[in-house]
C-alpha cells in the first residue's frame, strides 16, 4: 500500500462474502486496516454507507474490491481537494486480466459537471471519486430508496458543493461480467426503471434539502 500513509487508513465493509475474502485480510497484519462484518447481506448502497460513516479522515476514497488504483491517484486527487469537495478522475475498462477495453470511461459515458446532465445520465462512478468530510457529512444517511450511492453523492454535491472532473487517468476499472454494477456499460434496466429512479432521486433531494435547511 505504497500510497498510504501512517496516519491514513482504509475501512473495509464485508457484506457476507461467500469465498476467502475475510481469511486474506486477516493476513494482512496493519493497523491502518479496518475490518467491518455484517451479519446479514446488506446490498451494495447501504455497505457503502456503512464504510462512508465509519470513515474517520478528512477525505474519503471510494474503491471497488477489484479495480486497480494507478501511481500518483491519491496525491493528485488530494491536490484536487484542497479547492473543491468532490473530484472524479477518467479511467480505463480493463478486462480481467487488466487488458484495456475502453481508454476513456469519460468519453464513453459522456461524462461531466451539471446537475441535470448527470440526473438523465450519471457520470458518477464511485471507483473514481474522492471527496471531503464536508459532503460526508452532508449526504449521510442515504435514502433507503436511491439506486446507488456514488448517484447520491454526486448529485448532492452538484447542488450543494463545488465538484471538479479531473482529466487524468488514475484507475483501472475492471469489467468481467460478475460486477455488481453496470458502470461502464449499458443499463440492464428497462426506460420505465430508469425513469422512476430518477423521479425517487429528485423526491429525495427535495426532502433532503428542506431537511438541512
Amino acid at each position: 500500500m505504497p500510497q498510504l500513509r501512517p496516519e491514513d487508513e482504509i475501512v473495509i465493509s464485508d457484506d457476507c462474502s461467500g469465498d476467502d475474502t475475510l481469511n486474506v485480510i486477516r493476513t494482512i497484519h496493519d493497523p491502518r486496516i479496518r475490518l467491518l462484518q455484517c451479519d446479514s447481506e446488506m446490498g451494495i448502497a447501504r455497505n457503502f454507507e456503512i464504510s462512508i460513516n465509519a470513515s474517520r479522515g478528512d477525505y474519503i476514497f471510494l474503491a471497488d474490491q477489484d479495480d486497480v488504483w494507478l501511481p500518483d491517484k491519491v496525491k493528485m486527487m488530494k491536490y484536487a481537494l484542497q479547492q473543491y469537495d468532490l473530484v472524479m478522475s477518467d479511467c480505463h475498462l480493463v478486462d480481467d486480466r487488466l487488458n484495456i477495453l475502453q481508454r476513456s470511461f469519460y468519453r464513453i459515458n459522456r461524462s461531466g459537471q451539471g446537475f441535470l446532465r448527470n440526473l438523465f445520465r450519471n457520470s458518477y462512478m464511485g471507483c473514481c471519486m474522492a471527496f471531503t468530510k464536508r459532503l460526508k457529512e452532508r449526504v449521510l444517511p442515504f435514502p433507503p430508496d436511491i439506486p446507488m450511492h456514488d448517484f447520491w453523492i454526486g448529485l448532492v454535491a452538484e447542488l450543494h458543493f463545488r465538484v471538479h472532473f479531473m482529466p487524468d487517468v488514475l484507475v483501472l476499472h475492471r469489467r468481467h461480467g460478475g460486477n455488481a454494477s453496470t458502470s461502464g456499460g449499458l443499463s440492464r434496466h428497462p426506460i420505465r426503471h430508469r425513469f422512476m429512479q430518477r423521479c425517487r432521486m429528485l423526491k429525495n433531494l427535495l426532502i433532503h434539502k428542506h431537511y438541512v435547511e
